[in-house]
C-alpha cells in the first residue's frame, strides 16, 4: 500500500493541476488505483492493462461521454501512460451490487443514464464486437500458462446460434460503456453517472443493460425497473430477448477477461474462481428454457 501511494505522489507531483490538490485518497477499482486528490479523482490503469487497452479509444470515449452529460469532464489524460484525472463527483455514492439492491429507484437511473447515453450523438473510435474480443483475449491466453475452464471451446461453439441471429437481426449500433460494473456507476438519488470508458464502443445498446443486470445480481423485478425506464413504458420482446442474451454472452467474454488477470498476477481477487464462476454461470444460462425462448424472441 506504501508503494502504491508513494507511486500516487510521484505521478500527482508530475500533473500541475494537482500540484496544491492535496494528499490522495484511495478509493478503489478491480485492476486499476484510483484516488480522489481534492476536487479531482486520480486513476493509474493496473499492470498488464496496456496488452488489451488502447487508451487513445479510452480517452476519446470519455471526452464524448462527459459532452454527453452522462460522465464526469476529463480534465487530463496521459496515451502513453493511461493516467487520467476527472472531475470527482461530490455527495455521489460508488454503487455496489447492494446499492442498487437497497438505492430506492436505482435500477431505473441507471436505465435512464443509459438511454442518454445511447441515444446521445457521441460516436467511440472502437467497434466493440464480442466474437472478435472473444478471439482477441484467446490469443491473448495461448501467451500465458493459465487454463480455460473445461468445455469453453464447446460452449464457444453453442454461441454460434447466438452470432448468427445476431447477424441476422443486427441492432442499430449506439456508444455503449460495455463494462458496466456496478462499481463504474456513481450515484447521487437523483441521477447516475458513469465512469471508466477502457472497454467502450459502439455496441448493441443491450449489452449494457444485460451485462448490468449480472454484474448487479439483478431480480426479475429490478431488470423490469431498469428496462421501463430504459424504454419509457413498455418493453419490446425483441430488445429484452437480446438483454438476457447479453446476459450469458458477458460471461463468456469476461471468463477470459479474469483468465488474463490471473495470468497477469493481478492481487485484487481470486480470479481463478471469477473466471469459473462466470463461466459456470453462463452454461447454466443458456441450458435454460428462457434462454432458447429469448434467442427465438430475437429471430422472430
Amino acid at each position: 500500500m506504501t508503494a502504491e501511494i508513494d507511486e500516487a505522489r510521484t505521478i500527482i507531483a508530475g500533473i500541475p493541476l494537482l500540484a496544491d490538490a492535496g494528499e490522495p485518497q484511495r478509493l478503489g477499482g478491480l485492476t486499476n488505483l484510483v484516488y480522489r486528490v481534492g476536487d479531482y479523482c486520480l486513476r493509474i490503469p493496473g499492470k498488464g492493462t496496456e496488452e488489451y487497452i488502447d487508451r487513445g479509444n479510452e480517452a476519446a470515449a470519455a471526452r464524448a461521454a462527459a459532452l454527453a452529460g452522462v460522465s464526469p469532464r476529463m480534465h487530463y489524460f496521459d496515451e502513453k501512460t493511461g493516467v487520467m484525472v476527472t472531475r470527482f463527483v461530490e455527495g455521489a455514492e460508488t454503487m455496489t451490487p447492494e446499492g442498487f439492491q437497497t438505492r430506492d429507484g436505482a435500477p431505473a437511473r441507471a436505465g435512464e443514464v443509459f438511454r442518454a447515453l445511447h441515444l446521445s450523438t457521441a460516436v467511440f473510435p472502437f467497434r466493440f464486437e464480442l466474437f472478435s474480443m472473444i478471439d482477441e483475449y484467446l490469443g491473448i491466453l495461448s501467451t500465458k500458462d493459465v487454463e480455460l475452464p473445461d468445455g469453453y471451446h464447446d460452449v464457444v461453439r453453442e454461441a454460434e446460434a447466438v452470432r448468427e441471429a445476431l447477424a441476422v437481426n443486427p441492432a442499430p449500433l449506439a456508444p455503449c460503456h460495455c463494462d458496466p460494473l456496478c462499481e463504474n456507476f456513481l450515484d447521487t438519488n437523483d441521477r447516475m453517472w458513469i465512469v471508466d470508458w477502457e472497454y467502450s464502443g459502439m455496441n448493441d445498446p443491450m449489452w449494457d443493460l444485460g451485462d448490468l443486470s449480472v454484474e448487479g445480481g439483478f431480480s426479475d423485478v429490478q431488470d423490469e425497473e431498469m428496462l421501463v425506464a430504459y424504454f419509457e413504458g413498455e418493453v419490446p420482446p425483441r430488445e429484452h430477448g437480446r438483454m438476457v442474451i447479453y446476459k450469458a454472452m458477458c460471461d463468456l467474454l469476461w471468463t477470459l477477461w479474469g483468465l488474463i488477470q490471473l495470468a497477469n498476477n493481478n492481487p485484487a481477487e481470486d480470479f481463478r474462481a471469477y473466471a469459473d464462476g462466470r463461466f459456470a454461470r453462463c452454461k447454466a444460462l443458456m441450458a435454460t428454457p428462457e434462454f432458447a425462448r429469448h434467442l427465438a424472441a430475437i429471430n422472430s
